[in-house]
Order: structure tokens, then C-alpha cells, then sequence
């Protein structure tokens, strides 16, 4: 005899497996990533996208991200929610660990450089 798994459960069951097969964006898209710099600590990206191309899904550690021109961008994450984000000139901002993907709904290209951390540091460490 069969169950039925209520549909609230298929639903976490999705997402989970969504994140479980998130990959790194640069191996997903390399003609919107230039790897700048990769060493034990950090990977520095340059990230380009024109309007009208949109990314596959993917994730990101934590890091920093610094916004070059301004973009309007409709960001998609692993459970369907949606938001339109415009990047502004110069905007600067921490990035907590992320999966998801992007769309260029505007009329300019989003141009940005992203600093991704490979492991946390302590306050006693030196740069």
C-alpha cells in the first residue's frame, strides 16, 4: 500500500536536493565569471552579465561584493521566491553563503567584483 507524502514535505524534499546540487558559478558559467585571483584564502571574481542573460542556478561562500555600474538584476533562490535588486555605483556590501540565480532585467550590465572567503579568519590571524 502506497502513502502520500503531504505536499509540504515533496516541497523541503525539492529544495534540499536543489542545494545538494547547487555548484560553483564559475564552473557553471565561465563566460560571466573571470577568476581574478585564487589562492588558500580567497577567490576574487569579476562578474559580468548583459541584459537579457540569466545565470543557471548556483552558490557562493561568503564575501564581498563591490558593484561597478548601476544594474537591475531579478534574483531567483532554490524555493522559488524572487526579488528585483538595482545595484548602484560603488555599492559595497557583505554577501552571507547564497544559491541562487540571476537575471538581468535591465537595460545595462551588471559589472561587479566578488571577494569569496575560503575559510573564516580569527581576530589573532594577519593579512
Amino acid at each position: 500500500m502506497r502513502k502520500l507524502i503531504p505536499s509540504a514535505v515533496c516541497l523541503e524534499i525539492l529544495m534540499l536536493a536543489t542545494l545538494g546540487f547547487a555548484q560553483d558559478a564559475v564552473k557553471l558559467s565561465p563566460q560571466y565569471y573571470n577568476v581574478l585571483l585564487d589562492n588558500e584564502h580567497v577567490r576574487v571574481l569579476e562578474y559580468r552579465l548583459k541584459p537579457g542573460e540569466k545565470e543557471p542556478m548556483h552558490s557562493h561562500p561568503a564575501g564581498i561584493v563591490y558593484v561597478f555600474g548601476q544594474a537591475k538584476l531579478k534574483i531567483t533562490y532554490p524555493d522559488g521566491r524572487t526579488e528585483v535588486n538595482t545595484l548602484t555605483p560603488a555599492e559595497t556590501y557583505w554577501r552571507e553563503p547564497v544559491t541562487h540565480m540571476a537575471e538581468n532585467v535591465g537595460n545595462t550590465e551588471a559589472h561587479a567584483i566578488a571577494l569569496e572567503l575560503k575559510k573564516p579568519c580569527n581576530s589573532n590571524q594577519t593579512l
